[in-house]
């Protein structure tokens, strides 16, 4: 059986490491590199840094960056924000990143996930879905693609979406629901269920995460290869290893 993976999430703000709930009341996590270094060291699988105020200048930067942690640290990790073009994801890809993650740029050109996947290979790319709840015109909820931190609602449903970035060549899909992120009240299941059922890649489910126990019902309920998580590993309210000792005891296969 596959080992389910843990994956902190760095979210990336001039040159430090931020978190905050729905981008928004944004405090300062940390070194990027130091936090890194410490999540190898404690048994992360992975790790996805996200630069969320990407711009032509602060691309530059964040190639730097990742540059820097591509000499510091020994796990797979991908890369995301401000991506719209091969060009831009080869610079990330050069630098040392092993993925890179498209979110809104997909949404607002499609066949970006084509044009990676054929550039550089399905494996290396992964799509960014942001879910949110909404009730649509006949007053019934339905699971939307939303952009700009949950904001602004789009007209792609969830489902269909997801399927259409996979027959495109997506390699792994990232699923955030937005009515969880942040909130700490466990991962959304049902979407997330959903989701990895349509599709034939790995699903990593992020948005919720705030007990050991939230991560044990996102992996037995929805059948998701991988959780992600960030404030909560940030300030050390649940260390890796504690988490992953709890998930062996709870029968889940993880890498120790």
């Amino acid at each position: 059986m596959l080992t389910k993976r843990i994956i902190p999430c760095l979210d990336i703000k001039n040159g430090r490491t931020v978190k905050g709930i729905n981008f928004e009341n944004i405090r300062d996590a940390g070194d990027p590199i130091e936090l890194a270094q410490r999540y190898v060291v404690e048994g992360a699988d992975e790790l996805v840094f996200l630069d969320i105020t990407a711009t032509n200048e602060g691309r530059k930067t964040f190639a730097a960056l990742v540059l820097d942690i591509a000499k510091h640290i020994n796990i797979p990790f991908t890369v995301g924000g401000g991506i719209s073009s091969v060009e831009d994801a080869s610079v990330l890809l050069e630098a040392g990143a092993d993925k890179v993650s498209i979110n809104s740029s997909a949404v607002r050109r499609p066949e970006l996930v084509d044009e990676l996947a054929r550039e550089f290979g399905n494996q290396f790319v992964v799509v960014a879905i942001d879910t949110k709840l909404i009730a649509g015109e006949d007053g019934v909820p339905a699971e939307r693609v939303v952009t700009h931190g949950g904001t602004k609602p789009t007209d792609r449903y969830t489902i269909p979406w997801a399927k259409e970035v996979y027959s495109r060549g997506a390699g792994e899909i990232l699923l955030t629901s937005m009515n969880t992120d942040g909130a700490k009240s466990g991962f959304a299941i049902q979407v997330t269920k959903a989701v990895n059922e349509a599709i034939n890649i790995p699903v990593i489910a992020s948005g919720g995460a705030g007990s050991m126990q939230h991560f044990t019902d996102v992996f037995t309920q929805t059948g998701c290869d991988a959780a992600l998580a960030a404030s909560i590993f940030h300030f050390g309210e649940i260390p890796i290893p504690d988490l992953k000792a709890y998930l062996r005891s709870e029968k889940i296969p993880v890498r120790i």
